[in-house]
């Protein structure tokens, strides 16, 4: 999952290019010149946005940019002496609800999921535009600077400031120094030149991920294990073998489920060279530059740079929350594979050292689970159709957060899957919509990821401006004989993407830059995180279930093995997410020239116990949170020691508690990013909070 951070900056989606962004049709009828086009109240003004054409994306970046020129030069020119919080910070601010912002995230947004390679194309050449004017026109504009210097200097101190807005003020001066405001004019030119050259490496790095495409061909025999209705959704060539690709349904369902080493070993090997070599070498000119832009702005590394504004502060705090983690998680993670190589399924051996050959690991720990706890997760995902699974998580949270969905019937905006839901409040209210595009197709973004559209606000009146996100995912489709059916990992997936979008939804705030998801990165992933927790909860299985040929729910003595079945691997997993965690800092510490290679190797043999490295693999070729993260994937981590303390907390009053759901959202959804996570934190458990619930729930 991918988000823009928390500073100004970021929320413009320009500056880190992965993560939120929009736009708007010059034949959308709520489009003027000069005025935002952020209103969409019905499914038509969704639509709207979206821009069918190139011409559209070239004229959308154009007008928005000069109007954003404008409003800048206006603001630039008040006198010291008339400057206001509103006509400065406030005028600031509002450029997050502009045409400028919303054009810039609609047209990321095409460029993830369209089908046209036209649009996909004009769209990353108007991202790079945009990215341009924002580096040059606002993050290192000097007289921008100045302009709020001059208030916080002056006026600020004789008005009647709330801390919110105090907040906001601090985290923007100091989003500027970071962005090398405090620099000389010629050291200033040199950062905003690597600024726009990140900015365009990072994009490549993202695009030649989602335009892999790569296939394996096999024979029919080679697909043994696998089930005939999947098998028969393959596609074939012209001699009749079958095409196998590497988007993450079919490489799950064959990496857990073929008996065939081989076709394990071809897909594996597929799925961690996509990009590869071209992303080696983009990963390579992005390190070096990165690590030249924190020299410029004075910092020891790029990690040191990155970590700075985040909740953990340093790279050593967040190294040393990796090696605890790690040294507690390791213990459980050697028992693990001791458990699993004790009774192999036919066919896989062991290295001559003792390993475990990547590409038997999913097929191992499959075969362990039907044998030992009688769980087939392919039989499973029978009670889990993709439309009353939805519906039941709609269900869930209607009850919980005390909203009302509405499916709207709608035609595109980019493909014939995209559907759309309306969001209603307890009194009727429209919060906003949420689109929803699941299902894999090739040059789609090929992860699952939340994108905020237009942010949950207010408008000059007080009004609610309703919020639009995306939801985007690469589920099972359909086929002859069965509807899509969910993986229990794929249920996770949804549950916790659909958290974003709640996020964004009902974190409704005055200044715009601190609405929804726009929190710190090492806080971003807690919401979400803590909503997955939903779904290993008896009670919640047994509603969420529908057998999609008889209707029945999961029964209960299947539903008790789950749940004895939740911190079976969980060893390997922290193992694992430490270990990304690691080779992100890693990665960005101090030094330009990186083997990404061999550190990646060097951390794999150290922390995947029991499995021996593929030489040929480049998975970190691949690894999207290189860019938008950076240093911060270890956030995953951090964050979920908040959800899981937040979780235990919420389910002592009741799962589908709607009192308990309005605590949540007023002391810490509705907040967004306008105070510091702790504060949110400390506020809803009225305590301090602490990792007992986090090492409980992992089995540590």
């Amino acid at each position: 999952m991918k988000h823009f951070g928390y500073n100004f900056f970021a929320i413009l989606g320009v500056v880190l290019v992965a993560g939120i962004i929009l736009c708007c049709r010059t034949t959308c009828n709520n489009f003027k010149e000069n005025e935002h086009m952020y209103k969409v109240n019905s499914p038509a003004d969704v639509i709207a946005l979206f821009p069918q054409s190139v011409k559209e994306i070239e004229h959308i970046t154009d007008t928005s940019i000069q109007e954003t020129k404008k409003t800048l030069e206006n603001l630039i020119a008040i006198k010291p002496q008339d400057r206001t919080f509103a006509n400065t910070f406030g005028v600031l601010d509002r450029i997050s609800l502009s045409n400028l912002s919303i054009a810039a995230n609609v047209i990321h947004v095409l460029e993830m999921v369209s089908p046209d390679k036209a649009l996909r194309d004009a769209a990353k050449q108007a991202i790079v535009k945009l990215q341009d004017f924002e580096i040059d026109y606002i993050s290192s504009n000097r007289s921008l600077y100045k302009a709020l210097e001059a208030y916080v200097d002056g006026n600020a101190k004789k008005e009647s400031l709330t801390d919110t807005q105090w907040f906001y003020i601090n985290e923007t001066m100091d989003d500027f120094k970071r962005h090398g405001l405090n620099l000389s004019d010629a050291r200033l030119n040199g950062v905003k030149q690597l600024q726009k050259d990140l900015a365009v490496l990072a994009l490549n790095f993202d695009t030649n991920i989602a335009q892999d495409n790569s296939t394996i061909t096999v024979s029919k025999n080679d697909l043994q294990g696998l089930e005939e209705d999947f098998i028969a959704a393959l596609k074939k060539n012209e001699n009749g073998d079958y095409i196998v690709g590497v988007d993450y349904p079919t490489y799950t369902n064959v990496m857990q489920n073929c008996s065939v080493e081989q076709t394990r070993k071809r897909l594996y090997m597929a799925f961690n060279n996509r990009a590869y070599p071209i992303n080696e070498s983009v990963l390579k000119d992005l390190i070096a530059k990165r690590d030249q832009l924190a020299k410029k702005l004075g910092f020891n590394s790029y990690a040191d740079l990155d970590l700075s504004d985040q909740m953990v502060k340093t790279p050593k705090n967040a190294e040393n929350f990796i090696r605890t983690l790690a040294e507690k998680s390791a213990p459980k993670a050697k028992l693990e594979f001791k458990q699993l190589v004790s009774d192999l399924p036919q066919g896989v051996t062991l290295t001559k050292d003792g390993k475990m050959k990547p590409w038997d690991s999913s097929y191992v720990s499959n075969y362990y689970k039907k044998k030992h706890f009688n769980i087939d997760e392919n039989l499973i995902s029978h009670y889990f159709p993709m439309e009353k699974t939805v519906q039941g998580l709609l269900d869930i949270y209607q009850k919980f957060f005390s909203l009302t969905f509405k499916e709207e019937t709608i035609s595109g905006p980019w493909h014939e899957d995209v559907k759309l839901i309306a969001v209603y409040d307890a009194k009727n209210v429209l919060l906003g919509y949420l689109l929803l595009d699941l299902y894999p197709r090739d040059n789609k973004y090929s992860h699952a990821c939340h994108s905020t559209i237009i942010p949950a606000t207010f408008g000059p009146g007080g009004e609610i401006i309703p919020a639009l996100s995306l939801v985007i995912a690469n589920f099972p489709k359909s086929t002859a004989s069965k509807p899509s059916l969910l993986k229990r990992s794929d249920v996770t997936t949804f549950f916790h993407e659909f958290g974003h979008a709640l996020h964004a939804l009902l974190g409704r705030t005055e200044i715009v830059s601190f609405a929804g998801t726009h929190v710190k990165r090492d806080f971003v992933e807690m919401p979400s995180q803590m909503l997955e927790e939903w779904i290993m909860q008896a009670d919640i299985l047994k509603q969420l279930s529908s057998h999609y040929q008889t209707g029945e729910q999961l029964p209960d003595p299947l539903i008790k093995r789950i749940l004895e079945l939740k911190n079976f691997d969980s060893g390997y997993y922290v193992q694992r997410q430490l270990m990304m965690s690691l080779l992100a800092l890693q990665y960005y510490a101090d030094g330009g020239q990186k083997d990404v290679y061999k550190i990646y190797q060097d951390l794999a043999k150290l922390m995947m116990f029991g499995v021996d490295p593929q030489p040929d693999a480049h998975y970190y070729a691949s690894f999207g949170h290189l860019t938008g993260y950076a240093a911060k994937y270890y956030g995953y981590m951090w964050s979920k020691v908040f959800a899981l303390d937040l979780f235990d907390e919420i389910k002592k009053h009741g799962l589908l508690n709607p009192e308990t759901g309005k605590k949540y959202v007023h002391d810490v959804l509705g907040k967004g990013g306008s105070a510091e996570p702790m504060d949110l934190l400390k506020s809803f458990l009225g305590r301090e909070p602490n990792q007992k619930a986090f090492l409980r729930d992992l089995g540590l």
